[in-house]
């Protein structure tokens, strides 16, 4: 049986309505919900549902972020997760943390884990980079199949449905390999609460990100962080011609 990594992101909840600083530099998060990262959520389901086909023998989460990291943590643990691993930052050093770094550092731990199979949602909802298990199959030189909406392992491959712009394309990889997870792959279950009190007692080891030997340094700057701009009521027009000269003269989209 294979031992799956699956990396997860704690990010503000799907549901919040976002709010930008007073100063345009960063988007607000004081006092507000976080959650787990959506496709990080359906990475973890897919997991969990090898391990319970038998395929798997073991799985393993990890995220970069501080203490309070440890919440999603604990929900992956509840969802059947077996153990989790927080690579543990200050504040100031989670602010300026770009995909890059994160791989960086996601990459010690898999040298030390040396999983069969990485699982990971496809993008965070906060940056929506899609870079940082690009990135992390690279550096480590294995075969990688993104936006999977199946997934079938067996006999050492993985089988792979991917969701592409014009249709479905199916791949195989060697394991040890990586794989993104897009919406349709599974629905993630709901955590009971017998769930919830056993994930308390399953292990989560801590590592400090600056014992790593990695470079964390930003590559990109954020100049200014803004709302989108607050849409205009429509008009009525009066005829064809009256619609052709406004989308061409006036929203200038023909």
């Amino acid at each position: 049986m294979i031992k799956i990594l699956v990396p997860i992101k704690r990010v503000v909840d799907y549901k919040v309505k976002i709010r930008v600083k007073a100063d345009g530099s960063a988007v607000d998060t004081d006092n507000v919900k976080m959650s787990t990262n959506p496709f990080d959520e359906i990475a973890i389901e897919e997991a969990v549902r090898l391990k319970e086909a038998g395929v798997a023998g073991e799985v393993v989460v990890v995220t970069c972020g501080t203490s309070a990291a440890q919440d999603v943590l604990r929900s992956a643990l509840a969802m059947g997760a077996d153990r989790a691993i927080l690579v543990q930052l200050d504040a100031d050093q989670l602010e300026t943390l770009q995909p890059l770094a994160v791989a960086k550092l996601l990459k010690v731990v898999l040298d030390e884990e040396q999983p069969n199979l990485i699982i990971c949602g496809k993008q965070a909802i906060d940056d929506d980079a899609n870079q940082t298990g690009q990135m992390l199959a690279a550096l480590k030189g294995w075969p990688q199949a993104t936006f999977a909406s199946k997934v079938v392992i067996a006999d050492g491959k993985a089988t792979v449905t991917r969701e592409v712009d014009g249709g479905l394309e199916t791949i195989m990889v060697n394991l040890p390999a990586l794989i993104s997870t897009d919406l349709r792959l599974n629905n993630p279950r709901f955590t009971t609460l017998p769930n919830i009190m056993k994930a308390k007692s399953k292990p989560l080891n801590i590592l400090i990100a600056t014992d790593m030997g990695i470079d964390m340094a930003p590559r990109l700057s954020t100049l200014s962080v803004s709302e989108p701009a607050k849409r205009t009521s429509g008009i009525r027009v009066g005829d064809v011609a009256q619609l052709i000269e406004k989308l061409k003269n006036e929203a200038k989209v023909i």
